[in-house]
């Protein structure tokens, strides 16, 4: 699905334009989205704008990494927007191809943050600020918002991870942090690629629609800075919780050991005394005297008592 939005020299806002039979030539800049689209509407990239073919290569291959390159007229660029399904990071491609007059942008997958901005400029009674380098940052900034609400879920996640084990290990929380540490690494493959396009944007010379909104981009690599060290520290919090349940695990193992060695050397002596008279030789003297059978059980509840008490004042229980 081709959407394409025009606007005038008087700053009037066209919507809904046909690209088979609008003059583009005619606005002052135009929007041109591309949706999921098909093979003749892709056609639209090579016939209407004549793109460089290697720039319509990486938008028909997904999951580029995000990066810019410089073609003449225009910069194309690709970035990646996220989302959450079933716990499980989604990474989409989203991208742009912006020059002084139009910005185009290419997705597969529905964007959200293309719709809010375009409904944004839609409902705007004077767009005069408006250009494609300012569309182009407000999409980007609002991919990077919508990082923070994934990773304040997360946050969240932790501390309830927490606050549950403080009074018992559940058996499930290894599952839990190893799903999280994957959700996070999933995000920081997005984000810290994200971070070194901006970047490289900040730093370019050859992009003058970001150097005259330059505190704008700034703001967004900070955000990322910001969010890469949140993923960082999150990690961090997910190796010691780790770390603690396996130590904790590790513990709980030893002691539960140490009990039963206990319990094996308190028996072994009484069990070798029900072993030796349990034998039933012919010739034991101690099987036919009176009192045999009442010496063998007290001389077994002393060895007993007697471990016990001693492993007790050692300490070991």
């Amino acid at each position: 699905m081709i959407t394409a939005t025009g606007i005038t020299t008087e700053n009037q806002i066209k919507t809904d334009l046909d690209l088979n039979t609008a003059d583009l030539s005619a606005y002052k800049w135009t929007w041109i989205d591309f949706e999921n689209p098909t093979t003749e509407e892709v056609q639209h990239l090579k016939d209407t704008f004549h793109f460089h073919p290697l720039a319509i290569e990486d938008c028909l291959q997904l999951l580029q990494r995000p990066k810019l390159d410089y073609y003449e007229g225009y910069t194309f660029y690709v970035t990646h927007h996220v989302h959450t399904e079933q716990k499980k990071i989604v990474k989409e491609e989203l991208d742009f191809f912006v020059a002084e007059n139009f910005i185009v942008t290419f997705h597969y997958a529905s964007s959200k943050e293309v719709q809010y901005i375009r409904e944004r400029l839609i409902s705007q009674q004077n767009p005069e600020k408006w250009d494609p380098h300012y569309v182009f940052y407000q999409v980007l900034d609002k991919i990077v918002d919508n990082y923070f609400p994934l990773l304040h879920d997360v946050e969240d996640e932790l501390i309830r991870i927490e606050d549950s084990t403080q009074n018992r290990r559940s058996p499930d929380q290894m599952p839990q942090l190893i799903d999280i540490r994957h959700l996070l690494l999933s995000l920081m493959q997005t984000v810290n690629p994200m971070r070194d396009l901006l970047y490289r944007m900040l730093n370019s010379q050859h992009l003058e629609g970001v150097r005259k909104r330059r505190s704008y981009f700034s703001d967004i690599h900070d955000d990322l800075l910001k969010v890469s060290e949140m993923i960082t520290s999150n990690r961090e919090v997910t190796t010691d919780m780790r770390d603690s349940y396996l130590s904790l695990n590790s513990h709980q193992t030893n002691n539960v050991m140490k009990i039963l060695t206990i319990i094996t050397s308190i028996f072994s002596p009484l069990t070798l005394i029900a072993g030796i008279y349990g034998m039933n030789f012919e010739h034991m003297p101690e099987l036919t005297w009176r009192y045999g059978y009442f010496l063998a059980i007290g001389l077994m509840l002393l060895i007993g008592i007697s471990m016990y008490r001693w492993f007790k004042k050692n300490g070991w229980f």
